[in-house]
């Protein structure tokens, strides 16, 4: 029996660390992938939502199934892109897409690429971004020392007036009151043109307020003027392209350095590739908004090239305020692709 006893408790000693390991390497093999959290507040379905879900998905297969990226869509995390940026800041937020406007608060040459009129269309705009401009702007985020990492540009096309009475030129933009972002230099905008702008009214309060004639119109891209309505009380869209104000997808650098070099390098990457699927669904998005308002007959102006000059000469005084020092930087993107 005493022979019995010692074999069973040798039996039971080599049983148990082997039980032990199989636990322990069970567990590292879960804990191997990380769940990283990106936020976006546009709603399912929208074209950087859809390139959201594009990087998550190629994170996650070429990474193996090491990093695996939650998308929080309609702003569900956080309903202002401000709150966004100040998790990612902390490392609360792996994360997010958000427009390159808050972002020009720690890169201040960000402010230039959403000077009114200033590039000749998309493709201008794109070469620009996709060049030593608009690179170097992506490596100053986090050079800037703000905790942000720049990762790519996405497409948000360009702003455009809708109003209740069609304009042709400066002259029939006299008087009316334009409905805008809380943001000095567009008010300004506005104002040389010889309208008034008219900020503090939210994005699903517009339709109301043109309809009720506290405004006489606004300013967005084709997805929004469409799928809020608005062309249904502010009937006539003039091209105008005032500015063409890009998206970024930002990323924590807090939680960035808690990975592996080599994933970080993919996640880079990752990022660069989805920038053209995003530009493509964007493209097929404001194709589809065009074609549905227009059914419904409103009715889209084109400037004349006299016409456009003129409201691009407008902007003289707000290039010489909001451009100072960046002289150089303003010709040099003017110039390209010339």
């Amino acid at each position: 029996m005493k022979k019995l006893a010692v074999l069973l408790l040798i039996a039971v000693a080599l049983v148990l660390p082997l039980t032990a390991g199989g636990s322990k390497d069970s567990s590292s093999t879960s804990a191997k992938q990380t769940v990283l959290t990106l936020s976006e507040v546009h709603a399912e379905g929208y074209p950087t939502t859809l390139a959201d879900y594009e990087f998550a998905r190629l994170v996650e297969e070429r990474t193996e199934g090491r990093i695996k990226i939650d998308v929080y869509s309609g702003g569900t995390l956080y309903g202002e892109e401000t709150g966004s940026i100040e998790a990612l800041q902390i490392g609360d937020l792996a994360f997010a897409r958000v427009s390159a406007s808050p972002v020009a608060s720690y890169v201040p040459a960000l402010n230039v690429i959403q000077l009114p009129y200033l590039y000749r269309d998309g493709d201008h705009m794109w070469q620009v971004l996709n060049g030593p401009i608009g690179q170097q702007m992506l490596e100053e985020i986090q050079a800037s020392g703000s905790g942000l990492v720049g990762l790519c540009y996405y497409d948000a096309g360009a702003r455009n007036f809708y109003t209740k009475t069609p304009i042709y030129s400066v002259a029939d933009m006299a008087g009316l009151k334009i409905r805008l972002q809380n943001n000095a230099m567009m008010v300004e905008m506005v104002q040389l043109l010889g309208g008034n702008g008219v900020t503090g009214i939210g994005p699903n309060d517009v339709y109301s307020a043109i309809q009720q004639g506290t405004i006489d119109g606004a300013e967005n891209n084709w997805p929004t003027y469409e799928s809020m309505g608005d062309y249904q009380v502010a009937p006539y869209f003039v091209l105008d392209g005032h500015t063409r104000v890009p998206e970024i997808l930002l990323a924590s650098e807090a939680v960035l350095s808690t990975l592996d070099p080599a994933d970080v390098e993919i996640i880079k990457e990752c990022a660069k590739e989805t920038q053209a699927y995003e530009i493509e669904q964007w493209a097929l998005r404001e194709a589809s908004s065009e074609e549905k308002v227009v059914s419904e007959g409103v009715t889209v102006t084109e400037l004349t090239p006299e016409a456009l000059a003129e409201f691009q000469t407008r902007m003289e005084p707000l290039y010489a305020e909001y451009g100072a020092g960046y002289e150089d930087l303003i010709a040099e993107i003017q110039n390209t692709g010339l």
